[in-house]
């Protein structure tokens, strides 16, 4: 005796499903996602930290705060944010043009305007490339006012110097780079806003 089996009966008409293939590929997608959002606060963060150095480098100089410039000798108090680094650097081959430099009135704004202007920058997320071209030369000139190459000072003493190449102001220089690279101001800052400007759009070196 044959035996027919019958097709299970299903009513109504069915679309093709593609929950499968949705469902393999949402984990891949979340995590490339959930990757640039961390990487995007981490550059944040870096900004921001970066931007609080420079703004309170030039706050504790205007106002004497007591750490690094003492009470009372502020710049709004009549001292010279330059006088006392300048004029104590003991090595390398612009000794003399820097001593030249300190206390001099356009050498205090010059120095105090770039301070202020880049941490606002930072801060704020805007105008990153100028700030990092600005924070860069800065820096490059202060490296060479402390010239860590040297193993000597011009007296004769030990410098100290614990690499010959590589120190902070070098880091704070390649931090700034990067940061301008990545457009770290569109993550907690005001980056996408100050992109959407007309001249920001025109001039794109403003970005």
């Amino acid at each position: 005796m044959a035996v027919h089996q019958h097709p299970h009966r299903t009513s109504g008409f069915h679309l093709p499903s593609f929950r499968r293939a949705r469902t393999a590929s949402e984990p891949a997608v979340s995590e490339v996602t959930d990757t640039h959002t961390v990487q995007a606060y981490a550059f944040a963060s870096l900004r921001l930290l970066t931007g609080f150095v420079f703004l309170w480098a030039f706050l504790d100089k205007t106002f004497g705060f007591g750490y690094a410039t003492p009470s009372g000798k502020g710049w709004i108090d009549g001292g010279s944010p330059t006088k006392g680094f300048l004029s104590s650097v003991a090595a390398g081959p612009t000794e003399s043009a820097f001593h030249s430099w300190a206390g001099d009135t356009w050498a205090d704004w010059l120095f105090m305007l770039g301070l202020l202007g880049i941490g606002l920058a930072l801060v704020a997320g805007v105008a990153l490339r100028l700030a990092a071209v600005a924070g860069t030369v800065m820096m490059a000139l202060m490296w060479i006012a402390e010239w860590p190459p040297a193993k000597h000072l011009s007296d004769g003493s030990p410098s100290m110097s614990t690499n010959p190449f590589v120190d902070y102001h070098v880091i704070y220089a390649v931090a700034l780079i990067v940061l301008a690279a990545v457009a770290a101001g569109d993550a907690l800052g005001l980056g996408r806003v100050w992109a959407k400007l007309p001249v920001v759009r025109y001039h794109g070196w403003l970005r």
